[in-house]
């Protein structure tokens, strides 16, 4: 038997068949009892409930009417014996209250025609008296007590209050009789609901006991088989357990015979200082040589030295003692805003740039500190001649075709710092080689190549990761991304999971000189609905927009070889096409990429590592704010 779940396809034993059949058809069954009960009896029974709410509500208005009478008849005879103006306050608001229960009692009762009848009276009725309490009292003010009381002596005050009395009763009779039926209607209908659910829960118990069996019996005859494949798969594992351990171990055996050449290289000449420094020092003292104090500040900074080498050591081992704590990343760059500015000197312009509601990390402050001089000292020598160091903070979600492409990240929210510089820029092999230990680009004596190595393993030890941009001539921006603090208090959440604004086949031209980085751009683009070339550089870019006559939307990095860089290519190809749209990419940081003028702000901008759903977010909202586009080509742009 063959099922389908999505683009899967699961074949299940023979045997399978006849318990799924023997389950399914009764559970639609169930099902569809289920959904009687919810779609019709359930209105019956709020029904029901609204009707006897709304008898209790009508008896409980007559007795208001009835009571309301009553206060202001009390209060009309207290002020005629007394005389007290105090007296006329329950007689007001009596008077007051009477018709405004009289007006909903005449609500509650439209569904009845007697009591509709009963209302019309009772109104008339209730007015009479109304105006009898006022008779009396006008009397009583003109005329006296003794007026008064002669115009009550006609008894009209006590028949008509009679009537209303006798109203009331009635009303009240009449509804407890229809609330006796009511209420004895609801409980027919919860009775046959209880039954209907005890049904159901037996039927659904029945099915269950029978399915199990079913299954179980199915199950049996294919355990031999279920064996035999989890033998070949565990063999299977152990051979690759096996040969990623060998892998494994190559790998380590090459990292340690690296590193092994380079402490005894460094450490060979501080032994020298020191065995030499110790000698002399043996000879000096016998004869109280007064030079003596040098050598021994010889042996304390090459003693220090070789500290400061073991700690980059441990720490790109990922073995130094770590004491996180929670931190505020922002607070922290502004802290060292002053140190930074002394350590970089003049020639150097410093400028910071605090995302706003910076997440909070856990992390070893002074660790972070020393990895941000680390990355500042590195910058400030790529500028020999002076330049423009950014430091910038910011939120960040890296998403799981991210981390897919980067194994070492697990998908989340991370708090970003980047360090960006205006200097010399890497090669790509430069900079596929600068975490590595003692490798360095620098004169000899002037470093241990152990600083981004210090920076590297420290991330990584704090569950973060790490990620160099560079350009030749144009600089370098190395971002730290660290876990947001667990607990720390709610931003908006980031929902993974999220409706992507996808195209309807406009054409896109990504230019990316990165192979793998243009590959997954088109790719994700693709997948979101749209037509995707690319091109490694801006020549190559014209060629394609020559042959498919311009795109909708120009996707190119800022950063471009062959000479042609991405803002001119982007100028060059909206002069030939003006209806082009232009979308940048950068791995620099978004504030250094128009600080160092590279850019003019406000253009269109998406800052690497990116996730698909802002791509097709920005994508979307460029294409669709621009203006109707001219005629094009309707084939898509050429892959190159």
């Amino acid at each position: 038997m063959l099922l389908r779940t999505g683009s899967k396809r699961i074949h299940l034993p023979t045997a399978l068949a006849l318990p799924l059949a023997v389950i399914l058809v009764p559970l639609a069954a169930l099902v569809a009892l289920q959904a009687y009960q919810a779609f019709v009896r359930t209105p019956l029974l709020i029904r029901s409930q609204q009707s006897i709410d709304q008898s209790f509500e009508l008896i409980t208005t007559t007795q208001a009417v009835r009571s309301a009478l009553q206060n202001a008849e009390r209060g009309q005879r207290g002020y005629l014996l007394t005389g007290d103006p105090r007296y006329l306050q329950g007689y007001r608001n009596g008077i007051e209250q009477a018709p405004q229960q009289l007006t909903r009692l005449r609500q509650l009762s439209i569904g009845s025609p007697d009591q509709q009848r009963i209302m019309a009276i009772l109104a008339q009725t209730i007015a009479t008296k109304l105006r009898e309490m006022q008779t009396t009292l006008d009397v009583y003010q003109r005329s006296g007590l003794a007026a008064a009381q002669q115009f009550m002596a006609t008894d009209v005050g006590f028949d008509t209050m009679s009537t209303i009395e006798r109203l009331l009763d009635a009303t009240v009779a009449s509804e407890r009789e229809r609330l006796r039926g009511r209420l004895s209607a609801a409980a027919n209908e919860e009775a046959s609901t209880a039954y209907n659910a005890l049904a159901s829960g037996l039927v659904a118990l029945l099915l269950m006991v029978v399915g199990i069996n079913l299954i179980v019996q199915a199950f049996h005859g294919a355990r031999k088989m279920e064996a035999e494949r989890r033998a070949t798969e565990q063999r299977l594992n152990a051979q690759l357990t096996q040969t990623q351990a060998a892998l494994a171990q190559t790998q380590k055996m090459e990292a340690l015979g690296q590193l092994t050449g380079g402490v005894a290289h460094d450490f060979n000449n501080l032994l020298h200082v020191i065995g030499n420094a110790v000698r002399l020092l043996q000879h000096r003292l016998a004869t109280n040589d007064a030079e003596a104090g040098q050598y021994l500040d010889m042996i304390k900074r090459s003693s220090e030295r070789a500290a400061g080498i073991t700690s980059r050591l441990l720490a790109f081992a990922r073995r130094q003692p770590l004491e996180p704590q929670p931190t505020d990343v922002n607070k922290l760059v502004a802290g060292m805003s002053e140190l930074l500015r002394h350590t970089l000197g003049e020639s150097i312009a410093l400028d910071t740039v605090l995302g706003g509601d910076a997440w909070m990390v856990s992390v070893d402050r002074n660790q972070l500190e020393t990895a941000i001089l680390n990355l500042a000292l590195n910058a400030r020598d790529a500028m020999p001649e002076g330049g423009k160091l950014i430091i910038e903070t910011s939120n960040i979600y890296l998403d799981e075709p991210y981390a897919t492409l980067h194994a070492d990240v697990r998908a989340g929210q991370y708090a970003m710092v980047a360090v960006s510089d205006t200097g010399a820029g890497m090669t790509a092999e430069v900079a596929a080689r600068a975490f590595d230990p003692f490798f360095t680009t620098k004169e000899p004596g002037r470093g241990t190549g152990l600083g981004l190595s210090q920076v590297f393993g420290f991330m990584k030890q704090s569950g973060g990761h790490v990620k160099i941009y560079s350009e030749l001539a144009q600089g370098t921006t190395i971002k730290m991304y660290l876990p947001r603090l667990s607990g720390a208090a709610s931003v908006h959440p980031i929902d993974s999971v999220q409706k992507l604004a996808v195209g309807s086949g406009e054409s896109i031209l990504v230019v990316e000189d990165d192979k793998d980085v243009g590959e997954f751009t088109a790719r994700m683009l693709s997948d979101l609905g749209y037509r995707v070339g690319t091109a490694p550089n801006g020549p190559l870019a014209l060629k394609q927009l020559e042959q498919s006559h311009g795109v909708d939307l120009l996707f190119t990095d800022v950063g471009l070889p062959e000479g042609m860089s991405g803002r001119v290519l982007a100028d060059e190809a909206q002069r030939r096409w003006p209806r082009i749209c232009v979308l940048y990419t950068t791995g620099y940081a978004r504030n250094s990429i128009f600080h160092h003028g590279r850019l003019d702000p406000g253009v269109d901008l998406i800052t690497k590592p990116f996730t698909q759903a802002s791509l097709a977010t920005k994508v979307r909202q460029i294409l669709d704010g621009r203006a109707p586009p001219a005629a094009r080509s309707t084939a898509p742009p050429e892959r190159s």
